[in-house]
């Protein structure tokens, strides 16, 4: 078993980060923050690797893409996960400590696809992986289906993410996610399930 949690950083998770107006609404509703700090300090207490996916862009980046999709459009235009920048950096409460493992920065939404997630994950002994962080309906959702269609027995989570778009894009996306997902869980039954999983 393991957790993946993709970009807790302050971009996204300090009232400071260019994405957190963009969330804080949901944050607050879901309780994603105190949500996800949770779940990390359970992950860590039961020993489970914890890895960490970070997204960062270069200005090579910014300034030479060829084809850039409409969410790319918008990161680049407002140079969000600047390499390098304290927006890029993990969050305090959701950095990683010694023993964990980062990722290489993922500039596409499939984390699996284009980092050494897959390889971590076979060198860690990985089968079953949790995914949370940021966004739900993006990063979260197409690097748990790409998980899935390798074999992976995947969790996603109700209330360790959030939508772009509002309550209606969660609802939409928590409905989805029991379709790409082996199970879909808020983080007191994940912990609770992994619990009872290492007495066994």
């Amino acid at each position: 078993m393991g957790l993946l949690l993709i970009d807790t950083v302050n971009e996204v998770f300090s009232e400071k980060g260019k994405l957190y107006p963009t969330f804080k609404d949901e944050f607050d509703r879901i309780g994603t923050f105190e949500n996800l700090k949770r779940l990390l300090t359970g992950a860590r207490q039961h020993k489970l690797p914890v890895f960490f996916a970070p997204m960062s862009y270069t200005e090579h980046d910014y300034t030479t893409w060829k084809h850039l999709s409409g969410i790319h459009r918008e990161m680049f235009d407002n140079r969000e996960f600047a390499a390098g920048s304290w927006n890029a950096d993990f969050h305090p409460e959701l950095s990683p400590i010694d023993g964990e493992v980062v990722i290489t920065p993922h500039k596409n939404i499939d984390v699996l696809a284009n980092t050494d997630l897959g390889v971590q994950l076979r060198q860690h002994n990985v089968e079953y992986i949790a995914i949370a962080g940021m966004i739900g309906t993006h990063c979260v959702e197409s690097t748990a289906r790409s998980c899935m269609e390798l074999g992976y027995h995947v969790t996603t989570f109700t209330d360790a993410t959030a939508a772009l778009g509002g309550r209606a894009a969660y609802d939409a996306m928590v409905q989805r996610y029991p379709t790409i997902s082996h199970a879909t869980l808020s983080v007191d039954e994940y912990l609770s399930a992994v619990g009872a999983a290492l007495k066994n």
